[in-house]
């Protein structure tokens, strides 16, 4: 028997397992990843960048990590020579109304405890010579990084300590016992002590195989990128952002130079037909149909109607993409561009029509849920693990799987 079980071999579930080495070295821990590959999706279709967590809620999971997870990842890529760069962003109000959106956003940042400066139309310019804006924030300890690189550190320094990996294991039913969890996958059982879902994209599935019912169902939204050709990545020197709009959970339309030198234009967010969807064409009746009966995203569609509209305008509009980001750069045209990677984000909805704005973690029996995590997770990973092993640390009756572990 294994003392711990992690569904999902993203980020998540990685950095989940060396945080549960940490605390106990002797333990026998489980990674199962349906795919054949570690970081197939979330992670492996990420931007790149390490977030400041200059957007969210003062007090929240995701400003408390993302601050927190900028420096651990930082100090992780410096430890094992893993290319970054802390580069800096600039989020930038181009229009007069979005000047009050702006200060609220300083303010925010200053909450958050961030290093972060008010800078003028023309230090804007010094720093991104091409952007056009009324005012901008410097945000420090903004940064890039390939993720899917992390992922694998991770994996190898968990395999150096023992862990079991077994790729292209689906679990299928798991059922949780007075002394364990069992987990019926394609590839035969397996048991362990406790179970840890780090799925991601199917984390409200296993959820509800473990057997637990939430008031969250799983909305994939697809992003769609374009990339510059390379004769025009000069316009973009690091990291562009507009301001974002307070109501609706997506950062718009932005520039964001890559780990390699490329400069990827993105994303929109548009209804994906498939929770593993890249391409506008794919199509699962499956998870179609749970959204389209979901009471939930009705809601949700009629509340944001005119911004879901506008962003499937720019997926099926090429003009209209380019329109959006030159409101930031308008020397951009469509020449300059060509189609770049898609990602799909796992967004936690309530029945209600509300979206679940903070990583959810609910805790079952023998389990731990991890039910919404979107950016900034891959930033936030390092910490999210912590917690998550914090967690465990604190459940009294999981005595005999923390002694297990610790032998």
């Amino acid at each position: 028997m294994y003392d711990f079980a992690i569904i999902g071999g993203g980020i998540v579930g990685l950095s989940t397992a060396k945080a549960l080495y940490e605390r106990y070295p002797n333990a026998k821990v489980l990674l199962l990843e349906k795919e054949n590959e570690l970081a197939a999706h979330q992670t492996g279709h990420n931007s790149g960048v390490i977030h400041s967590g200059i957007y969210y809620k003062p007090g929240s999971y995701k400003a408390r990590f993302a601050r927190q997870g900028s420096k651990s990842m930082t100090q992780f890529c410096q430890e094992h020579d893993i290319e970054h760069d802390i580069c800096g962003k600039v989020i930038v109000a181009t229009k007069d109304e979005e000047l009050p959106l702006l200060d609220n956003l300083y303010n925010r940042g200053l909450e958050n405890q961030l290093d972060i400066r008010k800078i003028s139309k023309e230090e804007l310019n010094e720093i991104e010579p091409h952007v056009n804006g009324k005012a901008a924030i410097k945000v420090e300890a903004a940064g890039i990084v390939n993720y899917k690189q992390v992922t694998e550190k991770f994996a190898e320094i968990i395999r150096k300590q023992g862990a079991d990996i077994q790729l292209g294991t689906k679990a299928e039913d798991i059922s949780e016992l007075n002394d364990g969890v069992t987990i019926e996958t394609n590839k035969g059982t397996f048991k362990a002590r406790f179970l840890i879902n780090c799925a991601g994209l199917h984390s409200d599935r296993v959820t509800k195989l473990a057997g637990y019912r939430t008031d969250v169902k799983i909305v994939p939204f697809r992003g769609e990128y374009y990339k510059l050709v390379p004769e025009r990545r000069h316009l973009v020197k690091n990291l562009i952002y507009p301001v974002p709009n307070p109501k609706f959970p997506f950062l718009g339309v932005h520039f964001t130079r890559m780990i390699g030198g490329e400069v990827d234009a993105g994303p929109n967010a548009v209804l994906s037909f498939k929770r593993e969807g890249y391409k506008l064409t794919d199509f699962d009746l499956k998870d179609f149909a749970e959204v389209m009966g979901y009471p939930g995203f009705w809601k949700l569609a009629s509340k944001f109607m005119g911004e879901g509209l506008e962003e499937m305008a720019r997926s099926i509009s090429k003009a209209r993409f380019v329109a959006s980001l030159q409101e930031l750069i308008p020397e951009i045209q469509e020449k300059d561009l060509v189609p770049g990677p898609a990602g799909v984000r796992a967004q936690a909805l309530k029945s209600d029509g509300g979206f679940v704005d903070d990583f959810h973690m609910i805790n079952g029996e023998r389990s731990i849920h991890v039910c919404n995590a979107p950016s900034p997770a891959a930033t936030a990973s390092i910490e999210i693990g912590k917690e998550i092993v914090r967690q465990i640390a604190d459940q009294p009756h999981l005595t005999e799987a923390k002694s297990a572990a610790s032998l």
